[in-house]
């Protein structure tokens, strides 16, 4: 959901073939800042293989830790998050499966207890006894339902472009598909009923709601461009479906909507004014979760840490110097 919730079956599988050349090569580069702070990478261990993580930045602030969107996407678009690190450590993991982590043949580790178990075990193996926590999209489902295992030593939560409810993700979404051209409407609704979802005609339709919802900047950038290019559209198929509003896979029936209020550290929820976490949808979210504070991006859609960059990052570091 987010991107990233760009996920789509053979659209997606598409992509990665165009770009698998482009990303052996820029994924050199990848980790790489144009700023002189200091960073590490490396791999850990976790149930199922190994993840990739990027720590941009070093000091005695309490480091934020950031959950990626997809399912199945990869860091790489989340790139502008790493000027936080003026502040305090920003680490970066690409979940299992996709980006610079293993990609283990095995359906039954693309579940969301076990990403929850991935990152308590990152935490554990990179010795984050203190952190803030901020998830993307589907990041926001992984740091919620992490968050109800009650984890010490999270001294803040941001929920960017959540989704916490795939009902209110597929009614938001409709609403937002009505808003397209008649043509496209009737395409999405007539594969989906055919159960053509992997068709040209459809993935042509969905790239439309994606430049109107998830990124509004043409061209795209070239950091999401990389998250498509090292995906895993089989995760995104299993865990959510064939495009960011037709979930058929284990998520459809997601909603953590009334445990919000379990959560009792700091939380700021954002979104973007046309983003498919709709502003609607992330203040009902910020409702249920007393005490949290919301902000909306006027100038966004998906992928706010790109379209109004600057804001958004005074954002994040004013709330996280809060605590």
């Amino acid at each position: 959901m987010t991107v990233v919730r760009t996920r789509g079956g053979s659209w997606v599988k598409r992509v990665l073939v165009t770009w698998f050349t482009v990303f052996v090569v820029l994924s050199l580069t990848a980790c790489s800042t144009s700023s002189s702070l200091p960073e590490r990478q490396g791999f850990v261990e976790v149930t199922g293989g190994r993840v990739w993580y990027r720590i941009v930045g070093s000091g005695s602030a309490t480091p934020v830790v950031v959950l990626h969107g997809g399912p199945g996407a990869a860091s790489d678009y989340l790139k502008p998050l790493e000027k936080l690190a003026t502040d305090r450590p920003v680490i970066f993991y690409d979940q299992l499966g996709c980006g610079r982590s293993d990609r283990p043949n095995d359906r039954s580790l693309w579940r969301i207890e076990r990403f929850v178990e991935e990152l308590a075990q990152v935490r554990a193996e990179l010795k984050l006894k203190e952190i803030h926590l901020y998830g993307h999209s589907w990041g926001t489902m992984l740091a919620v339902d992490y968050m109800l295992t009650n984890p010490s030593g999270v001294k803040s939560l941001t929920l960017a472009s959540p989704c916490l409810s795939a009902k209110r993700w597929v009614e938001d979404a409709n609403g937002l598909i009505a808003q397209l051209p008649p043509d496209i409407q009737k395409l999405i609704r007539r594969h989906e009923k055919a159960g053509t979802t992997d068709s040209k005609e459809y993935e042509a339709a969905v790239t439309e709601y994606l430049k109107r919802h998830l990124c509004r900047l043409d061209p795209w950038p070239e950091e999401l461009t990389r998250s498509l290019a090292a995906s895993n559209a089989e995760i995104y198929n299993k865990m959510w479906g064939p495009s960011e509003f037709h979930p058929t896979g284990d998520l459809k029936k997601y909603d953590r909507v009334d445990r919000l209020r379990e959560i009792t550290v700091p939380t700021l929820f954002t979104a973007g004014r046309y983003d498919e976490a709709t502003p609607g949808a992330t203040t009902w979210y910020s409702s249920n979760l007393p005490g949290s504070t919301v902000r909306i991006f006027e100038k966004s859609s998906h992928l706010a840490m790109f379209e109004e960059q600057e804001e958004y990052l005074k954002t994040l570091r004013e709330f996280m110097r809060q605590f």
